[in-house]
């Protein structure tokens, strides 16, 4: 028992330098201020899968039809997966001369099998894509007018060859959803503290743009489009190799996309098991060990709450490592929440430890050896 406890309290330690590191990092980042206006002249390609996403589509559509970017400059392409439902008639009939519908079907038969449908989806509209930068989003997204004004306006600053941005979670009607927008919110967090402090970078595909030309620069997505997953941080990755200066995160209020949480806990699971399904396929191994540190530090914690209940004396470590992760967490969520609009959800933290604990164990465990479905597809 010594022995296991020594683990655990080394794991903490590891654990808690993480979160100040994190929080140092994050306070640190400053957010994008405006250069003085100037003339944007970019043109971008905005790149949305889409998969039976009839109820969704609608509040994308006009969030995009509100950007203050000039119309001429910006282009649209929904690419429809093989939608059952009228998501390629609410395209057709949104009414913007700007957004157009490719369909799938037109370049892939239905019975062929792939093990990632987005990124074929992504490399079919790239390859009709007339502007020289993408940015893409997710259906089920929202995001303010200016989005791609100052995307545009951070790219012709800086000249990144890729660039990662902040993604919410919002509508969050009931417990479930809320404990998914803090668990989220902390991984939004950790992303833009880890490009400050350049400790292995991490991006979401709900919010990311990238040159067309360092895309195919780096082959787009060969050698890792037989993963399920990673249409983001593989992609990331690629270009990073490439490009070791030109990933960039941009922080701003203006480019946060807001993205809808899932309704059930199986929908959950696969969603959480399909992201930890790419763990161990990054290149820059630090991400692996940082994943490595905080899937052990849980699943100790779980194995000594479930100890405990046949020895009492456990009681009081169990109790002070968890009090210790509660506070390093919530010391970097504070001003993390705060940028996000979110404070409010934090009074939920503490009795979310009992959902959010074992389910890192599990979706860990699966995302290695389980397998998962996703829109309606059973996945490798």
């Amino acid at each position: 028992m010594h022995f296991f406890l020594f683990i655990m309290v080394g794991l903490a330690l590891g654990y808690g330098i993480l979160m100040l590191w994190y929080s140092l990092g994050w306070k640190r980042l400053k957010s994008f201020t405006v250069p003085v206006p100037q003339t944007l002249s970019t043109p971008v390609t905005v790149i949305i899968p889409a998969r039976d996403e009839e109820d969704n589509l609608p509040a994308l559509l006009d969030a995009l039809k509100q950007q203050t970017y000039p119309a001429h400059l910006l282009e649209v392409i929904v690419i429809d997966d093989f939608s059952t439902d009228k998501t390629p008639d609410i395209v057709r009939n949104c009414g913007a001369a700007n957004i157009h519908l490719l369909q799938m079907s037109q370049h892939l038969d239905k019975q062929q099998r792939l093990n990632s449908y987005k990124k074929k989806a992504i490399e079919i509209a790239v390859s009709q894509a007339t502007g020289s930068l993408i940015v893409t989003t997710d259906a089920d997204c929202v995001m303010g007018p200016k989005w791609i004004e100052t995307i545009v306006q951070f790219y012709e600053d800086r000249r990144p060859k890729f660039i990662a941005a902040p993604v919410s979670f919002y509508k969050e009607t009931n417990f479930f959803k809320t404990l998914q927008s803090l668990d989220f919110m902390t991984m939004q967090g950790i992303t833009g503290a880890a490009a400050q402090l350049q400790a292995g970078t991490m991006c979401n595909g709900a919010n990311l743009a990238y040159e067309k030309d360092a895309f195919y620069d780096v082959g787009g997505f060969k050698g890792i489009d037989n993963i399920a997953s990673g249409d983001d941080m593989l992609l990331m990755y690629k270009i990073f190799n490439a490009y070791p200066e030109g990933v960039m995160y941009l922080k701003s209020e203006d480019v946060i996309v807001r993205t809808l949480p899932v309704d059930t806990l199986k929908g959950f699971m696969n969603q959480r098991i399909r992201w930890s399904s790419k763990a161990d396929k990054y290149e820059d191994k630090r991400i692996t060990y940082v994943l490595m540190l905080v899937y052990f530090f849980n699943v100790g914690l779980l194995g000594m709450a479930v100890t405990a209940l046949f020895m009492p004396v456990l009681w009081p470590w169990l109790l002070i490592l968890l009090l210790f992760k509660i506070t390093m967490e919530l010391y970097f969520l504070l001003p993390v929440a705060s940028f996000f609009n979110k404070s409010g959800l934090l009074v939920w933290f503490i009795p979310g430890q009992i959902f959010h604990i074992p389910y890192i164990v599990i979706a860990g465990w699966l995302g290695k050896f389980g397998t998962y479905q996703w829109k309606g597809r059973q996945v490798n």
